[in-house]
């Protein structure tokens, strides 16, 4: 019974009970949850974000912001999530009958979702591209020999390395004009194999945002292929997915691993390593690092995201999801330092082949992991399968993350109209959520889909996660009260919250949120991709997208004062603040004590009838204590320690 009780993360000294939701179902064990909460923090962002943002920001210097904001806000915030979606055995939307006027932070979280869960899967599907074009002899981004090559491309493996028929056979007398080029423009101007793979075969780019051109069939193709995965994988909710996630978590790792060996064992590696190490204080001073340090611990733990909450409502209600966000948080934060080694010791090799700094030899954006890695590949003995195995791994990374994305959409659906038919046919709704999803993501694989790619990655989940985290601390904390949060979770786990967590729920993590947000305003400055720069409409409809997660929150109060009981606006703001009569443990055999209710159907005072369970209660305990003390022989008194229903 006890290691019964360890596995499935009950709390030490809380009786056993069989505590599983029939209706919207459980973890088939608490190791899924843990493997598919590791899955959806640890994602694409840890390899192609996270070292990213160190190398636009300074290397090491980066790293300062990012555990700041890992320790006062990711995971306070981590922990206050799946708290909240556990207590309540609800998804993003249902959560919010604590006080329903703030139900727009679940419809906020809602839009994230969607947002990132569209290009999401466009990167995944990108994965799966290369993942094809693998299959071959010879990866076609290992030589500068091709017809999409440019007189500027200047790989870091020559012919040498092949037979000298294939090398006499595939270059061209176009292609030996081109290498004479590059020794002179090299010192200016160079691109890799990889790079220009990527930018004029894989995506064709065009030349503005604007101008769409056509749909990239392959991709588009392996789009379909992404989402028909993720459906599959989710058919049975959590059932399956739970499931999938044994391999999904994990294997990733052997493979950033072996990635790492052999990383660090290529010349220059020390110098990008040193880089990715190394300070550059002078850049701690610009908000924007600690604007990108902020989001980045957001975008990589799901913070807001409105995951964590559906993930955690799955949970039974007495696991100790407090150990749970240790372990997953300090998991996810050192995966991304991780990968960061691989990255910056491959780059380092390159800048030490090309006799420049590490800061020119990599380009921007999501690219990264598809420019710096394949060229990486080249030099590795049998380069097709270490391909083939990488891919692998980054669609293994993408769709952990992009199961919990669409499983918390349809969660929020299913948990909102919650009808027994809709409940019973979960599934259709997931391949609806999945069939829209992929329409909107068409636009993604034209010619100018990198793009919009990059504009949606940097405003649709940006600055509107710091602002949906911060309400969602201001509403528990403040609104419904701390004193009250702090005794659900107590009566959930055994144990209040420590007091480091109390303090970042109701002051430091709030506060640094605001701030944070206030710097990132004032040092604004409009993206661009390369040597391009986005026109203004484009930029608006960033704004738009940005805004159009916010501005759920204050349309839905605005509506629930509206409709709320009461004859001025105060007192409809006061009913509309107020926990709704269903708030509180989802099973009647943990709606105890101050949740316990008479199972009346009509509006309940919530406070009067409290007071009156706990006379009720205390009242039962005396009678229990009389009767006990009549019954002792010897004149001694038994306590009955099992807690009344």
């Amino acid at each position: 019974a006890g290691l019964c009780s360890i596995l499935n993360g009950a709390v030490p000294g809380e009786p056993v009970k069989t505590d599983k939701n029939s209706r919207r179902g459980n973890w088939g064990n608490q190791i899924e949850f843990i493997l598919t909460s590791v899955g959806y923090a640890v994602g694409l962002g840890n390899v192609w974000r996270f070292p990213y943002l160190c190398y636009r920001n300074g290397g090491g210097a980066f790293m300062f912001p990012y555990f700041i904001m890992l320790v006062f806000c990711g995971i306070p915030l981590f922990f206050l999530e799946l708290s909240f979606g556990q207590f309540a055995s609800q998804g993003c939307l249902g959560v919010w009958r604590i006080s329903p006027m703030f139900k727009g932070v679940g419809y906020g979280m809602m839009v994230v979702s969607t947002y990132i869960g569209i290009y999401y899967n466009v990167v995944i599907c990108i994965a799966f591209y290369y993942f094809f074009s693998s299959m071959t002899n010879l990866l076609p981004w290992t030589y500068c020999n091709n017809p999409w090559n440019t007189p500027t491309c200047n790989g870091v493996v020559t012919p040498r390395g092949i037979n000298n028929t294939l090398a006499n056979v595939t270059r061209s007398l176009v292609t030996g004009a081109a290498e004479v080029a590059v020794e002179v423009v090299n010192k200016t101007k160079r691109t890799s194999p990889s790079e220009e793979y990527w930018k004029h075969y894989v995506l064709q780019i065009s030349d503005d945002i604007g101008n769409f051109g056509e749909v990239r069939l392959p991709i588009l193709g392996c789009l379909a292929v992404s989402w028909v995965v993720v459906f599959l994988c989710l058919i049975r909710g959590v059932k399956s997915s739970g499931k999938v996630v044994y391999f999904t978590a994990t294997f990733p790792y052997v493979v950033l691993t072996i990635l790492f060996i052999r990383g660090i064992t290529l010349e220059g590696a020390v110098t990008g390593i040193k880089y990715y190490l190394t300070p550059q204080w002078h850049k701690i001073l610009d908000a924007k690092v600690w604007g990108d340090a902020a989001s980045q611990i957001f975008y990589s733990l799901g913070c807001a995201w409105g995951g964590l909450i559906t993930m955690a409502s799955y949970n039974k209600f007495h696991n100790n999801c407090y150990r749970d966000s240790i372990i997953i948080s300090i998991t996810n934060c050192a995966t991304s330092v991780y990968a960061g080694f691989v990255i910056f010791s491959i780059l380092g090799f390159m800048a030490h082949h090309l006799n420049v700094d590490v800061s020119e030899v990599a380009d921007h954006g999501p690219g990264l992991a598809f420019v710096a890695y394949p060229e990486a590949l080249t030099l590795l003995p049998i380069s097709p399968l270490w391909s083939l195995l990488f891919f692998f791994m980054l669609i293994l990374l993408g769709l952990g993350t992009q199961f919990c994305l669409l499983e918390t959409l349809v969660t929020a659906i299913v948990d909102e109209i919650g009808t027994d038919w809709i409940v019973r046919n979960k599934t259709v709704v997931t391949g609806g959520v999945a069939i829209v999803g992929f329409l909107l993501g068409v636009p993604l694989t034209t010619q100018a889909g990198i793009y919009w790619l990059l504009l949606m990655d940097n405003y649709a989940a940006s600055f509107s996660l710091v602002i949906i985290s911060c309400i969602m601390c201001i509403c528990i904390m403040y609104v419904y009260g701390h004193k009250k949060y702090f005794k659900d979770v107590e009566m959930m786990l055994g144990f209040p919250p420590p007091i480091f967590f109390r303090v970042c729920w109701r002051f430091v993590s709030p506060i640094i949120i605001s701030f944070i947000l206030i710097f990132t305003v004032i040092q604004y400055k409009p993206i661009t991709y390369n040597d391009y720069v986005y026109p203004g409409w484009s930029l608006a409809i960033g704004f738009l997208m940005a805004m159009s997660s916010v501005i759920c929150i204050p349309i839905y109060a605005l509506y629930k004062i509206a409709k709320s009981e009461g004859t001025t606006f105060l007192e409809r703001l006061k009913n509309s603040c107020k926990p709704d009569m269903k708030w509180g443990p989802a099973l009647s055999e943990h709606r105890i004590g101050l949740y316990a209710t008479p199972g009346s159907e009509g509006e309940v005072e919530v406070r009067p009838l409290k007071e009156e369970l706990r006379e009720k209660e205390k009242e039962d305990e005396k009678r229990d204590e009389i009767s006990l003390t009549i019954q002792g022989s010897n004149g001694s008194t038994e306590h009955n320690t099992t807690p009344s229903a």
